[in-house]
């Protein structure tokens, strides 16, 4: 198995996060009171009940890197995600960025914003 890190992030409620992430390709993996995983692909999330969460006062993120992150940006804006920038769920165009990397970010419903950033080939 090749070693990695796996994101561990908040749910207030696990049914709407598996809608949320379903959305874009997130399948469930594993579930039971307290923990989900979610992948997509290679892509693995995990997620801990936190029903307490005040979305507004989140400080949770992460980073998704990806070969293709316009494919994975247009996923999630067909989901219904949109573009604005405040509210959440929310997103953020892909662009380069002043690290010399093209990223886009998603804000989900628990406040939680996941940077989307294109794999250096």
């Amino acid at each position: 198995m090749t070693d990695r890190t796996v994101p561990n992030l908040p749910s207030r409620d696990f049914e709407n996060t598996v809608a949320f992430y379903g959305g874009f390709g997130f399948e469930p993996a594993f579930r039971d009171d307290g923990w989900l995983v979610l992948r997509r692909g290679d892509l693995q999330l995990e997620f801990f009940l936190f029903p307490d969460l005040v979305p507004e006062e989140s400080s949770f993120m992460c980073s998704v890197r990806v070969d293709d992150v316009d494919d994975l940006y247009r996923q999630i804006k067909e989901a219904g995600v949109v573009e604005k920038s405040i509210g959440m769920p929310r997103l953020h165009p892909v662009r380069l960025q002043s690290w010399g990397q093209r990223a886009g970010f998603l804000v989900d419903p628990e406040g939680t914003q996941l940077h989307l950033i294109e794999n250096v080939v």
